[in-house]
């Protein structure tokens, strides 16, 4: 596995492990989101590089997703995508739309969407490894 795999996989870790342990702080459930997207995004980069797809320059995790798919399918859940994606910037910066269409996340909703990275992440991971020890 390439050297900026690595990086882009374990600085999706980083992500991960703060979302962990903000996981059970009802008024941080939009933090454990944001994280969960910044997540996503740095495992989907993490396919971007190791695969030689070229620079792609988004946040957008549906337009990544539709990106890496020309080279490893995932069959991923596109319904949880969108609503990661939905939290990108919102998470960070209070605005009149709110967070999500019914605003803040629920407790329940940020450990789906942290569940969710969190499994993504170590297919994606056990994926790559297994594609660099592959002859």
């Amino acid at each position: 596995m390439k050297l900026i795999t690595e990086e882009w996989l374990s600085r999706a870790k980083d992500d991960l492990d703060v979302a962990k342990e903000i996981l059970d702080m009802e008024h941080l459930t939009n933090m454990v989101a944001f994280h969960s997207q910044q997540a996503m995004e740095k495992t989907l980069k993490a396919l971007v590089e190791e695969f030689e797809i070229g620079f792609v320059k988004t946040h957008n995790l549906e337009m990544l997703l539709g990106t890496v798919e020309k080279e490893v399918d995932l069959n991923l859940n596109l319904s949880l995508i969108k609503r990661l994606d939905e939290v990108y910037i919102s998470a960070r910066y209070p605005g009149d739309l709110g967070l999500l269409p019914s605003g803040k996340p629920l407790i329940q909703d940020a450990k789906e969407l942290y569940e969710f990275a969190n499994d993504i992440h170590a297919k994606i991971k056990k994926l790559l490894e297994e594609f660099a020890n592959t002859p």
